[in-house]
């Protein structure tokens, strides 16, 4: 029987085969329950696994270029690739050369290769671990880097992938009043966990004190800055992050999403925050009703989370980007047909396209006369002036705060109603 390590390292390999060769993102292949028979430990370090081996892709293709004359086939590959990452961060050799070698030999398909596969990956034990520091941070795939280089300069997109390579701390908004489990205090006010181990262990997770949301994901409810009593409608708003600041902030929430599966991940959230919203599953293009404010977190390219999802840009190839963004534009027109007068619209999207962002707010802004851009609303503790844009949102990087771990990228505007 194998051990947990081969168990995972096997998970981690499907999973791989699944983001690289059939275009699925990591979330889909959860949701399916690609890991579901594993213990809690296995599953949590298969993941890891995979997350790491798609960050260091870029790498470990060059080494392993170096001993393959011909490409194997892509699980092979995959389990090589695997293998080479862990080696290169100083896994053990014995181990991980062992797992790769039982993994491959035990498949039907593929089994003649575990020579292959130990050959290997003894060349790169031998060397690797000194070749890969030297080597250059990966870089992202032509079709994502080129429209990022073009709107934000190449200086800024190297250091963006400098953020994806190192991945994402973990960042917690409290409740008011609650006590954080430790951490840096980031100075828009969320606290900041480098070294987090398992969520649900940490102090103040079962009572409700928290929940996990990117320091600038935590923003757009901050810039709508919601008072008790008001009536707030949260469009698209599973797993919930944003419907939690506004309850908590007193406010009347109506929280709408169009996947019940997602929307049930939000009652879990509230339910162990011991926050309550009104929870509607339907599609926000058919939803009825006026708000004294409304936050559109709109369906987007999710370009801006590549630093906690770098399966996004191998398992995608922005071809439905264009859909997404006409999309985009008929759910900022209806969220401002349930807005009352005088009331306010905060448009969010993590994506670092302009085209779901900036763009987006000029067009609306002429094509409605009732509607202006609320800059006075992005006056907030820790948002560097910077940020704000020529139309008058907030452009947020994941190259911003290097020094802190960055944060994702997000684009946010806040739009007034003429009284």
């Amino acid at each position: 029987m194998a051990d947990g390590a081969t168990t995972a390292r096997r998970s981690a390999i499907y999973l791989l085969d699944q983001i690289l060769g059939e275009g699925r993102l990591l979330p889909e292949c959860l949701a399916a329950g690609a890991l579901d028979r594993l213990s809690p430990e296995d599953r949590a370090r298969a993941q890891r696994l995979t997350l790491e081996t798609l960050r260091g892709l870029e790498r470990a293709d060059r080494l392993l270029g170096g001993h393959l004359q011909k490409t194997p086939a892509l699980t092979v590959r995959n389990a090589l690739r695997l293998g080479t990452v862990e080696l290169c961060q100083g896994a053990a050799a014995h181990g991980v050369v062992n797992s790769m070698v039982e993994i491959i030999g035990r498949s039907r398909k593929h089994g003649r290769l575990k020579g292959l596969v130990n050959a290997v990956l003894r060349k790169v034990a031998a060397e690797g671990p000194d070749a890969w520091p030297r080597m250059r941070v990966p870089r992202l795939p032509d079709w994502l880097r080129g429209p990022l280089v073009e709107a934000w300069g190449a200086e800024a997109v190297a250091g963006m992938e400098r953020a994806h390579f190192a991945g994402a701390p973990l960042d917690l908004t409290l409740k008011p009043g609650a006590s954080a489990p430790g951490g840096e205090v980031l100075p828009t006010g969320s606290i900041r966990l480098h070294e987090a181990g398992q969520v649900s262990a940490l102090p103040g997770f079962a009572d409700g004190d928290w929940w996990v949301q990117d320091a600038a994901a935590a923003l757009p409810a901050r810039v709508l800055n919601p008072v008790p009593g008001e009536r707030v409608l949260d469009l698209c708003a599973a797993p919930g992050g944003k419907t939690m600041q506004l309850a908590a902030a007193g406010a009347a929430v109506t929280a709408l999403d169009i996947s019940e599966t997602r929307m049930a991940r939000l009652r879990d959230n509230l339910n162990r925050t011991g926050l309550s919203a009104e929870l509607v599953v339907g599609d926000a293009l058919e939803h009825q009703g006026q708000y004294d404010a409304v936050l559109l977190d709109a369906p987007c390219s999710a370009t801006g989370t590549i630093r906690r999802h770098p399966d996004l840009p191998q398992a995608k190839d922005g071809s439905e980007f264009g859909g997404l963004i006409e999309l985009q534009a008929q759910m900022l027109a209806r969220a401002w047909g349930l807005l009352k007068p005088g009331g306010r619209l905060v448009y969010c999207t993590c994506s670092l396209l302009p085209d779901e962002g900036e763009v987006q707010i000029e067009g609306v802004l002429d094509f409605f006369a009732d509607m202006s851009v609320d800059r006075a609303a992005l006056d907030l503790p820790g948002v560097d002036p910077a940020w704000i844009t020529e139309e008058g949102g907030l452009r947020l990087r994941p190259d911003y705060w290097p020094e802190r771990g960055g944060m994702d990228g997000f684009y946010i505007a806040c739009l007034r109603k003429a009284r």
